[in-house]
C-alpha cells in the first residue's frame, strides 16, 4: 500500500471559472474537445441545489487480501490509508474515491468528514458509500456518492491501497489535481491541462445561448435559433451591443 506526498493544484481562477461553466457545459464542451467520457457515472447528488469545483485528491480502493491486508488497520490507526488523503486536504479540495462500486463498506464515516469539514474540503465524490448519515446530514458537506451502508470501510470487501495516484473512478480516469466540477446534474473530471479552453470554449457557448434562449421564449424557429444558425448570427451580435456579456 502506497501514497504520494501530494497534488499540484490548479489556480484558483481556473478553478472559480470551471464551477461557473456547471457540469453539463464542461461534459459537452470536453465531448467536442474529444474527451467524451468525463462524467463520472454512480455517484448522485445528495443535497440538491449545491455545485462545487476544485482540485481531486484521490483515493484507491481494492479487493481486500489478507496477505496484503495482514493484520488488519486498527492495531495501528497511521496504516490507514483513508485517514492520509485527508491529511492532504486543503481549502476547496475534493476527495475523489474509487471504491469499485462497492455499497457494502462505508468509505469515510462521522469523524473522518468532520475532519475533512474542519480542514476546508469542498466535498466528495465517491464511487460507493458512507456511514453515519444521520451526524453526516448536519455537517453539510456535498457529497456525489452511490448510497449509504451501516458498515465501516474495511469490514467486508474492500481495503484502501493508494492515496493520490491515478485512479478509475465511476468509469472516469481521474488524476490527482484534476478538477472535479460536480451540480445537481453530477459529477465531471475536466483535466487540469485542458481547463482553461474548456472556459473559453463554453463561455463562447454561453454567449450566443442566452440569446437564443430569449428568442425560443418567444417561440421564435427552433431551427434558426438553436444552434444558432450562421444567418442569425447578425442579429445576434447587433443584440449584444445591447445586452453585454457579464
Amino acid at each position: 500500500m502506497t501514497h504520494t506526498p501530494d497534488i499540484v493544484r490548479p489556480s484558483k481562477d481556473l478553478i472559480a471559472g470551471i464551477l461557473a461553466v456547471g457540469a453539463a457545459s464542461a461534459s459537452s464542451t470536453l465531448a467536442h474537445m474529444g474527451i467524451r467520457n468525463c462524467h463520472i457515472l454512480g455517484p448522485v447528488a445528495q443535497q440538491f441545489g449545491k455545485a462545487i469545483a476544485g482540485p481531486a485528491l484521490t483515493l484507491q480502493f481494492m479487493p481486500k487480501r489478507e496477505d496484503l491486508y495482514g493484520d488488519g488497520e486498527y492495531s495501528d490507526p497511521e496504516k490507514q490509508l483513508h485517514r492520509h488523503v485527508l491529511y492532504h486536504v486543503q481549502e476547496g479540495d475534493i476527495v475523489v474515491v474509487d471504491a469499485r462500486g462497492d455499497m457494502t463498506a462505508g468509505v469515510l464515516g462521522d469523524m473522518m468528514s468532520t475532519y475533512f469539514r474542519g480542514r476546508g474540503g469542498a466535498g466528495m465524490v465517491i464511487d460507493g458509500a458512507l456511514r453515519d448519515r444521520p451526524n453526516l446530514s448536519k455537517l453539510d458537506i456535498p457529497m456525489w456518492i452511490r448510497g449509504w451502508t451501516p458498515n465501516f470501510h474495511t469490514q467486508t470487501n474492500l481495503m484502501p491501497f493508494a492515496v493520490n495516484t491515478p485512479i478509475a473512478c465511476g468509469g472516469v480516469t481521474v488524476m490527482p489535481g484534476d478538477i472535479i466540477v460536480a451540480d445537481d446534474d453530477g459529477a465531471v473530471c475536466v483535466p487540469a491541462a485542458l481547463a482553461a479552453e474548456v472556459i473559453e470554449r463554453s463561455s463562447q457557448h454561453h454567449e450566443w445561448e442566452d440569446f437564443s434562449r430569449m428568442k425560443l421564449k418567444q417561440g421564435a424557429p427552433l431551427q434558426r435559433y438553436y444552434p444558432l444558425h450562421q444567418d442569425a448570427r447578425g442579429e445576434y451580435e447587433e443584440w449584444r451591443k445591447t445586452n453585454p456579456v457579464g
